[in-house]
């Protein structure tokens, strides 16, 4: 649910998830919160009461929205509001969404949104980091990617993500790929032996200390 759906809608329409839409894996509805405003002039903001700079989205065409695109199926699906309140998206999160049929994610805009809509409908509110941006469509794009490549059939392989950094708790290891030496930097030997047992202690010992280094604070969560 967002003001500027052709952003979400383009944002998605790209490699890997521009597949699996394709493909009937995922799909992605994006919903404009603007068509179910009830004035004229389609005005989905008011000035916030108290006074202050900014306007607020209001609830009522967020709510509608939301009426449009639930079903009375719908009491255990997610709705995610993403907003610099909630707590700090991570893999963790996105494996515990991608176990849900479906999500629906609300996109702030302007100084926020009516608290009335979010005590009603929201169950998450989610950042993407310490940090505002103009509004929620590109931590929703971040969402739908994190989540997305989860889904069986969506990478092909589980072992594409399997592999990946924070998937464990831990940093991917370094890639390499042809040619052999770069800029006077050469592949380790290790994944030129062919020896798989060896190589795979070799990303074991690098992930770890890659996130010694450069994370430590993910071997503690």
């Amino acid at each position: 649910m967002t003001l500027f759906k052709d952003m979400i809608l383009e944002g998605v329409n790209h490699s890997i998830i521009k597949r699996a839409m394709e493909n009937g894996i995922i799909s992605v509805n994006a919903v404009d919160i603007r068509d179910f405003a009830l004035s004229k002039h389609k005005t989905v903001d008011d000035a916030p009461y108290g006074g202050g700079s900014g306007m607020v989205m209001m609830a009522q065409p967020i709510y509608d929205a939301y009426q449009s695109v639930k079903s009375d199926e719908d009491e255990k699906t997610p709705v995610i509001f993403m907003s610099p309140a909630g707590s700090v998206f991570n893999q963790k999160k996105a494996k515990e969404l991608a176990n849900h049929q479906k999500l629906i994610i609300l996109c702030g805009h302007y100084e926020g949104v009516d608290q009335r809509v979010i005590d009603e409908i929201v169950t998450d509110e989610i950042s993407i980091g310490d940090y505002v941006l103009t509004g929620g469509e590109l931590p929703a794009l971040v969402l739908i990617d994190a989540v997305s490549r989860l889904v069986p059939g969506v990478l092909g392989k589980e072992q594409s993500f399997l592999d990946e950094s924070f998937w464990d708790n831990k940093l991917e290891y370094p890639q390499y790929t042809r040619p052999y030496e770069v800029l006077g930097r050469k592949v380790p030997d290790v994944l030129l032996s062919g020896h798989h047992g060896e190589i795979e202690k070799w990303r074991r010992s690098e992930s770890n200390e890659r996130t010694k280094k450069r994370r430590p604070d993910l071997e503690f969560n």
